[in-house]
């Protein structure tokens, strides 16, 4: 498949330099940095995890598939889902075309972007958004964007964490790999309006939301990003 090695090396490389920077871990970049640690592929290593002595050993790559078996290769996937169900053999489809795709490694992923377009969404960062998300989707997000800012509101928002998180559905669409997850976290969040009232939410109390989010990517692109693109919310 074309562009399949480089699946394991970059997702969403701006979104994962936008992570960074709100933890305030990377510093000014000179362009002879490494590239990012990639949330998805579970095989790269970040700065702060791999000294300058040892970053030419990380530059061996073992390829995906040589003396690799059936068996070898749906190992993660069985542990994850019972042989036999539907979102196991969904997983194994995608497995099929994208060599480097495990449950666990996509799901820390997966979390990762959750809080980044959740919290993005609150502080209006169109930018990272438009990153991680579909133009559809986008586009949703902006038009909400949009009224809010045209009502002068703003949003005070804490993202707590996450209590759980599983892969619900996967399937191949053609050329397009899908996976849905759903998410339960906890959020702290108060809509402000223009003379700064609080109109929605409380600044003070922690709420659980659940969210069932697809994400999205085409396995013949050479663009080894997921986006998201679709959402829904459990009551």
């Amino acid at each position: 498949m074309e562009g399949s090695n480089l699946v394991t090396l970059i997702f969403v490389v701006a979104a994962v330099f936008v992570f960074l920077q709100l933890r305030s871990v990377l510093g000014k970049r000179t362009g002879s940095e490494r590239p990012p640690f990639d949330p998805y592929s579970g095989t790269g290593e970040s700065p702060a995890d791999k000294g300058a002595e040892t970053a030419e050993a990380d530059n061996v790559i073992t390829l995906p598939g040589r003396g690799e078996t059936k068996a070898d290769a749906y190992r993660e996937i069985d542990r994850y889902a019972a042989p036999g169900s539907e979102l196991n053999e969904g997983l194994r489809a995608i497995r099929d075309v994208s060599k480097d795709f495990e449950p666990a490694t996509f799901l820390s992923g997966a979390k990762m972007a959750y809080e980044m377009i959740v919290m993005s969404f609150a502080d209006g960062d169109r930018k990272t958004l438009k990153n991680l998300l579909s133009k559809e989707v986008y586009d949703g997000f902006a038009a909400a964007l949009d009224e809010r800012e045209a009502r002068g509101e703003t949003v005070q928002s804490s993202f707590v964490g996450i209590d759980k998180a599983d892969i619900i559905g996967a399937e191949m669409r053609d050329s397009e790999a899908l996976v849905t997850v759903r998410v339960v976290s906890q959020l702290i969040s108060a809509t402000r309006n223009k003379a700064g009232d609080v109109i929605d939410g409380d600044p003070d109390a922690v709420v659980e939301v659940k969210d069932v989010w697809t994400f999205s990517r085409d396995t013949r692109s050479r663009d080894p990003n997921w986006r998201l693109v679709a959402t829904e919310s459990e009551d």
